[in-house]
């Protein structure tokens, strides 16, 4: 299967950017290159890095970075370890960092990859297909409340428990190996007057389920601060989310990042001697414009932040 990939608020993250022809940028989730072909076409003298996990997209994306390949190095890894991958590759900053989160349209459409409830296909939900840990384990071995909380914290699923309940008496029958097998029993566990209310009824349990996989809120939360540090005096961290659990670490990591302060707010002076290291851009994220959503619907709940890095920060 071909890897496609429409790239989310593109024009809005090439604006954000503001990119250098010199500059040292990194794309930490390469995916089809969408983001990162338009960078390398504005680089002359500077250098793109592309860093995915996928080893799908990072084929899919050299062949089409192929034209500037002088300019592009790209890296299998997963963006958590971005500062170990510029370290071995000797780049000490960069001027702008994007990630555009979430799953790929390449990775729902493929129904091997088992990401869709739209497909019957075996429980995997890897973005890395080198880990260990799959879909199908946490179906299958994890506790009922475990379960409960991915389902709940991840999908905010209000029928997080009797999901979990569903899920934990159909494995003891038989083990849940497809997922067309736990759709069903997802759809068996929501109430039938409520099944066609705010879509497919195992859209949030798919969600909370691949999060958990991946480690995708984990990750994030872990290397917001590790990014801003790598970013060179003036550089800019662009980042697309496309949930409220993403967008609320991002956001609060930024509003952290631009006032460190912990001084009770009685005391005159700041006294901890925590200094701001740079400037949230968007004051509000930025969204897909009618035009975006109407062509991609799963554009609809995108927002793009961005921030900053002072002219002397660490």
């Amino acid at each position: 299967m071909e890897f496609s990939h429409t790239s989310v608020l593109l024009e809005e993250t090439i604006e954000g950017l503001q990119i250098r022809p010199d500059g040292i940028y990194v794309d930490g989730t390469l995916g089809g290159g969408g983001h990162s072909s338009r960078i390398a076409g504005q680089l002359s003298g500077g250098r793109l890095i592309g860093i995915d996990q996928d080893g799908d997209a990072i084929a899919a994306a050299g062949a089409r970075l192929a034209p500037w390949k002088d300019r592009v190095t790209l890296v299998r890894n997963n963006y958590c370890n971005m500062p170990v991958v510029l370290e071995q590759l000797g780049v000490a900053g960069a001027d702008g960092i994007v990630l555009d989160l979430g799953v790929s349209s390449y990775q729902l459409d493929n129904g091997e990859r088992g990401f869709s409830y739209q497909n019957d296909a075996p429980l995997d939900m890897r973005m890395d297909r080198r880990q260990t840990l799959t879909a199908r384990t946490i179906v299958n071995e994890y506790p009922e409340m475990e379960l409960y909380r991915i389902i709940r914290d991840y999908g905010e699923d209000k029928f997080a428990k009797n999901i979990a309940k569903h899920i934990v008496s159909e494995r003891q029958k038989k083990p849940v190996e497809t997922t067309g097998e736990l759709s069903e029993i997802i759809r068996g566990a929501i109430p039938a007057k409520m099944r066609e209310k705010g879509g497919h009824p195992a859209k949030r349990t798919f969600q909370a389920i691949r999060i958990a996989c991946n480690r995708e809120l984990e990750v994030l939360e872990n290397s917001l601060d590790g990014l801003i540090g790598l970013l060179n005096p003036k550089g800019r961290l662009c980042i697309i989310t496309f949930h409220s659990l993403e967008d609320r670490i991002v956001k609060a990591a930024f509003r952290k990042n631009e006032n460190p302060c912990t001084c009770p707010p009685e005391f005159p002076v700041c006294v901890c001697g925590k200094k701001s290291r740079g400037t949230v851009i968007t004051r509000k994220p930025i969204v897909p414009s009618q035009e975006e959503q109407k062509s991609n619907p799963r554009s609809k709940s995108a927002k793009l932040r961005i921030f900053e890095k002072a002219e002397e920060a660490d």
